[in-house]
């Protein structure tokens, strides 16, 4: 059990059954949203503090191992440690209209995606809802320190598909918008989905509303399938019907990622299909330069490519930009430090 797992209303219900009266769980829900451990939230008494320590796995959960920040925009990437050893990454972004945490869902990936390095190595496990909701409470509390305001966006575009942790990661949709908690606006979370199809439509169904984003990446399923093994499993047919219930049921604009990687989704053709692929729907797309992963046979579109492509899109009707690369200097794409860094400690353990 990690207690950030936890709404008030379970710790509420948890102090009560080891002996504290339920205001107990008020001090330590507003002590571990604010990034402490249970030893340090003053206002707790000690002895419980230490019952607590011992019944559960970890409080927070989530704690920063190394970060880095990129001289060339003032982004910041963090690597975490799970309280089981784990390690995972994220990205903090600052934008004149705020700042943006890009949290991963699970440790590793099985989406395997061709040009990501979070899916080389496979799924190694989901992370709770909690350990979601820590890697926030985390940098919060390390950019406070700096004198810097804390987080109000989340992108769910770390390690991991969303989709495929569904039950956590809606888990966490609701701890985050908590207005007793971190009161994030539901509309400031965005979920990035690789497509999957029967998820987008659950999501709908179930009433959650985060501005999603598809990881569309092609034009053509042939194409798809190069790229993205989940393309064998829904169509883009298949995936733009899910986004069009999804519109349909809760009003918001859907987002495409569409990554330009030279020979296989950059010419002009490919600009065409899309547009028509995506005339009439109430979207937006994002046009992002590959990260090249050494382990990945894929080379990234020149920056005049892509904005050819960008404005053979708009020619056509479609809104778009090109999306501004961020932590490009401090290995910012997914996956990319916690495998340099594992394997860092792997040849040192061996030497």
């Amino acid at each position: 059990m990690i207690l950030l797992d936890c709404d008030l209303t379970q710790l509420r219900a948890l102090a009560q059954e080891t002996g504290q009266l339920a205001f107990r769980g008020d001090q330590l829900y507003r002590g571990l949203l604010a990034g402490l451990h249970v030893e340090e939230i003053s206002t707790l008494p000690k002895a419980w503090a230490m019952q607590l320590r011992a019944r559960c796995d970890a409080d927070q959960g989530v704690t920063i191992e190394r970060d880095w920040k990129s001289d060339k925009d003032g982004s910041r990437k963090f690597l975490y440690r799970l309280y089981d050893g784990n390690l995972i990454e994220g990205v903090w972004m600052p934008h004149a209209y705020g700042n943006t945490l890009c949290v991963s869902t699970q440790v590793g990936c099985r989406m395997n995606c061709a040009f990501c390095a979070s899916g080389l190595d496979g799924l190694v496990r989901n992370l709770s809802a909690g350990e979601i909701l820590g890697q926030i409470v985390a940098v919060n509390r390390d950019t406070r320190a700096q004198g810097l305001s804390p987080i109000d966006r989340v992108v769910l575009m770390g390690s991991g598909e969303p989709l495929d942790n569904y039950e956590q990661v809606t888990r966490f949709l609701t701890l985050a918008a908590d207005p007793d908690g971190l009161g994030l606006s539901r509309r400031n979370v965005t979920l990035s989905t690789c497509g999957l199809a029967d998820g987008i439509r659950r999501l709908a169904d179930d009433g959650y509303t985060p501005t999603l984003t598809i990881s569309l990446h092609a034009s053509d399923d042939a194409s798809r399938r190069k790229i993205m093994p989940i393309a064998r499993k829904y169509s883009i047919a298949q995936v733009l019907d899910a986004c069009k219930y999804y519109f349909d049921k809760t009003g918001r604009r859907i987002g495409f990622e569409y990554t330009v990687i030279d020979g296989v989704n950059a010419s002009a053709a490919h600009a065409e299909r899309l547009a028509r692929l995506l005339r009439g729907m109430a979207c937006h797309v994002n046009l992002i330069g590959l990260n090249v992963v050494a382990e990945r046979d894929l080379r990234a579109a020149h920056a005049r490519a892509i904005r050819v492509f960008e404005q053979r899109l708009s020619a056509l009707g479609i809104s778009c930009t090109v999306r501004r690369s961020m932590g490009s200097d401090i290995q910012g794409a997914c996956g990319q430090l916690r495998r340099a860094h594992i394997a860092a400690q792997t040849e040192r353990v061996e030497s």
